[in-house]
């Protein structure tokens, strides 16, 4: 498939990102540059580049509606492309994570793929398009490259529970942080976040989506309970 850009008569960007440019007043520039760089398929490179990870962001809404991050984890190639339109991940959510309660044929998700020791990211939007026992196939409506800007570099150990998704693993929820909690994020120097905008289903801007942010220990900060 020759790779062009976005050809659709609709932004690829949905009303939420264009109100945002237009605040900041790049919005005619945001627009030439999306129409330019994000593509309704994945090209060959990303397609090849996500099956080399032992790792995958998925950004989806939870149970109650707020959207979540969750880690799906596999040895290298658990993640494949059969073409350009689809991505099938061969495993199941990790145990606690909020993707394992509403994964979904139809839930709209985001995903970042991250190789932290080259800095190399790409991402897609779209939807959960099958689920089976042995994972699930994500229909592609968005798909594109970031900058390796505020990438923190590191290498990664395999753990050898890294094919039992299912095993049970302790899971803690509170309402509030912990001291524990807030000196953990203020030596992070990298952070996950996931949004959603599903105000048109039909509209292949629209869905959830996940985003990486990194920095120098201190760039997040949280104020005691």
């Amino acid at each position: 498939m020759a790779e062009t850009g976005w050809n659709r008569t609709e932004s690829p960007f949905h009303a939420g990102e264009q109100e945002v440019q237009t605040r900041m007043g790049v919005r005619d520039k945001m627009e030439n540059v999306g129409r330019r760089f994000i593509r309704d398929y994945m090209p060959d490179q990303h397609r090849e580049f996500f099956q080399m990870l032992p790792f995958l962001l998925v950004g989806a809404m939870d149970a109650s509606g707020q959207p979540q991050v969750s880690v799906v984890v596999g040895q290298p190639g658990f993640i494949s492309s059969p073409n350009p339109q689809r991505l099938r991940v061969a495993t199941q959510p990790l145990f606690g994570s909020p993707l394992r309660d509403t994964l979904r044929v139809g839930l709209d998700v985001g995903i970042l793929g991250i190789q932290l020791e080259t800095r190399r990211r790409n991402r897609i939007t779209g939807r959960v398009a099958s689920v089976d026992a042995d994972g699930f196939d994500i229909a592609v409506h968005q798909s594109f490259g970031n900058c390796p800007q505020y990438i923190q570099t590191r290498s990664l150990a395999y753990l050898p529970d890294l094919d039992t998704p299912d095993r049970e693993r302790p899971v803690h929820r509170s309402d509030r942080l912990t001291e524990r909690d807030r000196t953990l994020i203020s030596a992070a120097d990298t952070l996950f976040i996931a949004t959603a905008y599903s105000q048109d289903e039909d509209n292949p801007a629209h869905g959830a989506d996940v985003s990486h942010r990194g920095g120098k220990p201190g760039f997040l900060t949280s104020s005691p309970p």
